[in-house]
């Protein structure tokens, strides 16, 4: 179980080499969904995600002698790809063959070598972890490790900086490494917020796992259009933290991400990316949530 010192540590790491980024907010939207809504915009985060935060806080501890490898869709690979420039050492990147093309092409922007052919979700860990190996570099991997899951929670240490504590805060869930360290640090600061995740309907593996008590996997890769949520199962380490600190995780329907998405480029003015949209999904479903709302926009690396 990570602390708020954790983070707090992570967030000195961090600030010589990322974004403190703002909180954008729409009267437009408000209005039209009746709530205040303020969107901790992680879009504009260096790579264009929150991933670089837990990437970069792992590696920084590790120093220059080890070279890096990681396995991930696209927003962690560009962590660690940032990760191994800024320490001047090595960096293979593993990713799914059917990985965006856009990502995969700034993942090698970085100089890290991407590894790809064959890569399914099925056979990925068991191709990072030869690699690693074979190599002997330093495996980050992309949620369930206690110095990536402080690094993510760095987001939510800056928010509690930046505004009064909302009624409830909205994280998007795959692994369980954002909401882990986000929850640590929103039940230590702001004890009354409330903490939700959100789950795409077709790949709601955390959700399944809070009711039965236990880890659940998935019988296959969730396909949904949350690329960066496609997990099968909550990672070892997470779920505990999610088990204490989370109050509930809702599913989406696709159609609802898609139009999340639409709403905050009409209204905001940015460009997301559907992962980025789970957040706002369940106010257009009629969720029943308070009217104050922190909302973490995960990412921005999407292109129409």
């Amino acid at each position: 179980m990570i602390t708020l010192e954790d983070v707090r540590g992570a967030a000195g790491r961090l600030a010589p080499h990322i974004h403190r980024t703002p909180v954008l907010t729409s009267g437009s939207l408000d209005r039209l969904l009746d709530r205040e809504l303020l969107f901790k915009s992680e879009h504009l985060q260096k790579t264009g995600s929150f991933k670089v935060r837990g990437a970069l806080n792992a590696a920084l501890q590790l120093g220059a002698s080890h070279g890096l490898v990681t396995l991930s869709s696209g927003n962690h690979a560009q962590g660690v790809a940032f990760a191994s420039r800024v320490l001047g050492v090595p960096c293979v990147v593993v990713m799914y063959e059917d990985a965006s093309e856009t990502k995969k092409a700034a993942v090698r922007s970085y100089g890290a070598l991407v590894v790809d052919q064959g890569v399914t979700r099925l056979n990925g860990e068991e191709r990072v972890r030869a690699i690693a190996a074979e190599r002997g570099f330093h495996y980050i991997h992309a949620y369930d490790d206690p110095q990536v899951m402080a690094g993510q929670g760095t987001q939510a240490l800056e928010l509690t900086e930046q505004t009064e504590a909302p009624d409830a805060v909205l994280v998007a869930v795959g692994g369980g490494g954002m909401i882990s360290g986000i929850a640590t640090v929103i039940k230590a600061v702001w004890p009354q917020t409330r903490v939700i995740g959100v789950e795409p309907e077709l790949g709601d593996d955390t959700r399944r796992s809070l009711l039965a008590g236990e880890r659940i996997r998935l019988d296959s890769p969730p396909r949904t259009v949350a690329d960066g949520v496609q997990t099968m199962m909550p990672g070892a380490l997470t779920f505990p933290v999610v088990q204490t600190h989370v109050d509930e995780v809702l599913a989406v329907r696709e159609e609802s991400i898609v139009e999340a998405q639409r709403l905050m480029m009409r209204h905001l003015k940015q460009v997301v990316e559907p992962t980025a949209g789970l957040p706002l999904a369940p106010l257009l479903e009629g969720a029943e949530l308070p009217r104050r709302l922190g909302l973490f926009v995960c990412g921005g690396n999407w292109l129409p």
